[in-house]
């Protein structure tokens, strides 16, 4: 087994795939500068790496992602970063070979999308996901505004948006999310489909993948347009002290 630990994130490969785990339990997984850079990393190398069929996204026990920190709310208020920075959901869409969420533990804002960005998402009966955009006084970013649609439906996706709701992930039984189990075996989950993806050759897999995400990668591009010139004014409204809480 090939295994290469960072600050937070690390990248494991074995029998064609690569689990990358993200665990910055102090800082809750959320997407903070260098956290997302260490996952752009580890996702870059398991790219690389010709013998990788699937990846496997996993966060921690009770958090998979808790979304933007404090930090990249600032720096996206003030402009000093754009919202297409940030770049994990596209590369996520953009990866060579199908992506599989396993979200053990809660997901939120940009901590969901990142899973709904996916190829296919594992969600835990008993924890909560949902998008908090809305409650901390902006819209929504990172491509929600059509990723969501896709595995949840346009009602509830809407709803969810509007609502900043959280809701357990018994709750989306009948979308499209690929399983819904509880966390103690959603790792199990995700890892039996991956295991079945990896009996494959690579290059069909691409070939497959390329075509199966055709749509959605042009829907993301509509949705960052729509969603960035949207964020001109919520943005410069952004009220900082509303950011935080709890989520389970």
């Amino acid at each position: 087994m090939n295994d290469t630990t960072k600050h937070g994130v690390s990248l494991s490969v074995e029998s064609h795939i690569a689990a990358v785990t993200m665990a910055d339990a102090a800082g809750r997984n959320a997407l903070s500068g260098g956290f997302v850079a260490e996952l752009l990393a580890a996702l870059e190398d398991a790219k690389q790496l010709p013998e990788v069929r699937v990846v496997v996204l996993r966060g921690l026990p009770e958090i998979f992602c808790s979304g933007a920190d404090l930090s990249v709310l600032g720096d996206l208020k003030h402009s000093r970063v754009r919202p297409s920075e940030l770049g994990v959901a596209e590369t996520l869409l953009k990866f060579p070979v199908p992506i599989i969420a396993a979200c053990e533990g809660y997901a939120i804002g940009g901590g969901f999308t990142l899973a709904l960005a996916c190829d296919f998402v594992v969600l835990a009966n008993e924890h909560r996901y949902g998008f908090n955009f809305m409650d901390l006084g902006i819209t929504p970013g990172m491509g929600t505004t059509r990723l969501a649609a896709y595995f949840l439906g346009e009602p509830t996706a809407n709803e969810l948006m509007f609502s900043s709701e959280c809701r357990k992930g018994r709750a989306f039984q009948g979308s499209q999310i690929s399983r819904i189990v509880p966390s103690a075996d959603v790792w199990d989950a995700a890892m039996d489909l991956a295991s079945r993806i990896a009996q494959n050759p690579r290059q069909n897999i691409e070939l497959l993948k390329q075509s199966l995400t055709l749509g959605r990668r042009k829907d993301f591009i509509e949705a960052m347009t729509l969603e960035s010139l949207m964020h001109e004014t919520t943005l410069a409204n952004l009220n900082l002290m509303n950011f935080g809480g709890t989520h389970d």
